[in-house]
């Protein structure tokens, strides 16, 4: 079996590999294999036209791949931040409905009406985004900065953050007061590959988990 899972830039990539390292692995010896692929080439192009992309474009791949690739399934894992990004969407039920409905009319729209390709189809999110992950790896984050304690406090519940405060703009500010600038690609995958993927997603447990739930369950 072959999971192909498409995120917004190369940071979420390389943050998801260093996560999941082991459960890669593990599953590859069960002749799984896990793959990562963002919808854009460079870490600054990441948001904005990615998310378009992901939400609007990566369906109709998805459908390409799909069909060609018997045992495959394909993911999508975009942030909720911003909100209304390629459709209208607040919610993280808005953002999976809209994408499924994607999916749905360009099967229509290829004239494929085998139902068996939606379940090969899977939609989850970063809530608020991929650094919702970093907050939850807090003693992770404290051990890159070199820190004690953090300069900035937050939403304990940690996916309870919001569209004007979302976890990025934490993690930034955060970072800046320690005197550093946050580097996606670089950090994300520094602080992730030190964290368990099971601690954070007891701390994630309305978006994240239920990714968490089916990459265990392949």
């Amino acid at each position: 079996m072959r999971v192909l899972i498409y995120v917004e830039g190369p940071s979420d990539k390389l943050a998801m590999e260093a996560l999941f390292a082991s459960l890669i692995n593990n599953k590859y010896q069960q002749g799984i294999r896990i793959e990562f692929f963002p919808v854009k080439g460079s870490d600054n192009s990441r948001g904005g036209d990615a998310k378009k992309d992901l939400l609007t474009k990566t369906p109709i791949t998805a459908i390409n791949i799909i069909r060609n690739q018997p045992d495959s399934i394909v993911v999508v894992i975009p942030d909720l931040y911003p909100k209304n990004k390629g459709f209208e969407h607040e919610t993280v039920q808005d953002l999976e409905n809209g994408i499924l409905k994607n999916f749905t009319q360009a099967l229509q729209s290829k004239g494929i009406t085998d139902n068996r390709l939606r379940e090969r189809f899977r939609v989850f999110c970063f809530k608020h985004d991929l650094e919702a992950l970093i907050l939850a790896a807090e003693s992770e984050l404290k051990s890159v900065l070199g820190v004690n304690t953090l300069p900035i406090t937050w939403t304990k519940t940690i996916e309870d953050q919001n569209h004007d405060v979302p976890p990025k703009k934490i993690v930034e500010g955060i970072f800046q007061e320690c005197g550093k600038k946050y580097q996606g690609s670089v950090d994300a995958p520094k602080i992730l590959g030190n964290a368990r993927y099971q601690d954070i997603a007891e701390q994630c447990p309305q978006a994240f988990r239920p990714f968490v739930d089916f990459l265990e369950h392949l």
